[in-house]
């Protein structure tokens, strides 16, 4: 990089952070997440304005490549704080209603996404037609768990029975959506060679959980409580991070399968804070190295060019999407008794997209799966279903549904303190009176 380079790049980070907050505090003006404002920002600086010549001028090609090195760290740090927000013990709390709204709100969009890929694949050949059809299924059954955590915080339902069994069914759905993308991966490159190497996937994944696991437990808490959330601590996490994501890139998979399942591995030790303060402590950080993530993928969509049939191909995605996510877990969850309009609820909270969409698509993107106008319009879906989650919600919400976590309807339960850290502001991810990105 020559010196120019180096002020330019400094310079596009330093606008990317201003755009982020600008389009940030209007998302939360209009009612919506600020991450949602940060992602539209991302586009609206893309190739879609001005025949690409806004983005021409404020990100050179020249530059753009470097901007990947902050984007994909900050991909690193969110899916590991995915993996770690993921708290399937409380499932045991949500009981049958809970599987029911996980069955429902996974298999019936999958279904019908599959039906949308074979319809998608007349006119296009991706790397692998198999992988494009488990993809793009895969694509429209995902839930967003960390924006799902936030919008529940805002509105003071994440303490909620509701709200534990959305949360519960989402970190299910969420796992399953990251270990399939695996397996699009895995079908994606079989045609490689020496792609057999992802096989050992499976190992790792084993030597995590039953080695690392414990070793990590020992480590982080030999000084004590008091000290557990140390600079050194904290240094040994995002290490096994980072060469967690390292390991799977290695693998022939995408990295943030690693730093996903680095997460997952990590040792629930809620009785002194630790998971809560990491989290927050995590999502600062991505706070400010997310939002070049955000103008990376924008860079990508252009809008402007889909033409008639991309509008088309939009218009059938979405009622995919809605259709089957909402449709999947109204019906799951009426199955197991739970009335009509929460269950509505419930499958309003699980339609909602956003970032975790737009890391999938990204991988899709990468490997050869996704053309420039299907990601565009899939980016725009993300979006889209994203933005619909308030206004249903004041649609079918009712005072009831943001009441304190013990008052008994028949349908709520306390959540126990030692599962929830410091308490439902912690549980959405971060401690109460800390804004984060999410």
């Amino acid at each position: 990089m020559t010196e120019l380079d180096v002020a330019m790049l400094l310079a596009d980070i330093a606008l990317i952070l201003v755009i982020a907050r600008v389009a940030g505090r209007i998302a939360q003006a209009l009612g919506q997440p600020a991450v949602l404002g940060e992602i539209v920002g991302g586009l609206l600086v893309g190739p879609t304005l001005f025949h690409g010549a806004l983005a021409a001028t404020l990100f050179p090609e020249a530059i753009r490549p470097y901007l990947g090195v902050p984007a994909n760290l900050g991909l690193v740090l969110f899916m590991f704080a995915v993996g770690l927000e993921c708290d399937f013990g409380r499932i045991r709390g949500s009981g049958r209603i809970a599987a029911g709204a996980v069955l429902g709100s996974t298999l019936v969009p999958f279904a019908l996404g599959t039906l949308l890929a074979l319809h998608l694949l007349r006119d296009r050949h991706p790397a692998s037609r198999p992988a494009f059809v488990l993809f793009v299924a895969v694509a429209v059954s995902v839930t967003a768990f960390p924006v799902l955590a936030r919008i529940l915080a805002e509105r003071r339902m994440s303490g909620t029975w509701l709200g534990t069994v959305a949360l519960s069914s989402a970190a299910v759905c969420d796992l399953a959506a990251w270990t399939a993308l695996a397996a699009v991966q895995v079908i994606a490159g079989g045609g490689r060679p020496g792609h057999w190497q992802v096989l050992l996937i499976v190992p790792y994944a084993v030597a995590l959980f039953a080695l690392v696991r414990p070793l990590l437990e020992r480590l982080l808490s030999r000084r004590g409580p008091d000290r557990m959330m140390s600079a050194g601590n904290l240094a040994i996490v995002l290490t096994g991070a980072l060469v967690s994501a390292a390991v799977t890139q290695a693998l022939g998979l995408h990295f943030v399968i690693g730093a996903f399942l680095f997460g997952l591995v990590m040792p629930r030790m809620d009785d002194v804070g630790f998971r809560a303060e990491l989290l927050h402590r995590t999502q600062f950080t991505t706070t400010l190295l997310l939002p070049v993530y955000f103008i990376v993928a924008g860079l990508n969509v252009d809008l402007a060019q889909i033409g008639a049939a991309g509008w088309w191909d939009f218009a059938l995605i979405m009622a995919v999407a809605v259709t089957g996510k909402f449709a999947g877990t109204w019906l799951g969850a009426r199955s197991q008794g739970l009335p009509a309009r929460r269950s509505a609820l419930l499958a309003t909270l699980m339609n909602t997209r956003g970032l975790t969409e737009l890391i999938a698509l990204g991988v899709g993107l990468e490997s050869g799966l996704l053309d420039r106008r299907l990601y565009a319009v899939m980016v725009l879906m993300a979006v889209v279903t994203t933005v619909m989650t308030g206004p249903l919600l004041r649609c079918f919400a009712r005072p009831e549904d943001s009441a304190a976590p013990d008052a008994d309807d028949g349908h709520r339960t306390r959540v126990p303190a030692a599962r929830t850290g410091r308490g439902s502001a912690d549980r959405a991810g971060a401690p109460a009176g800390r804004e984060t990105l999410w």
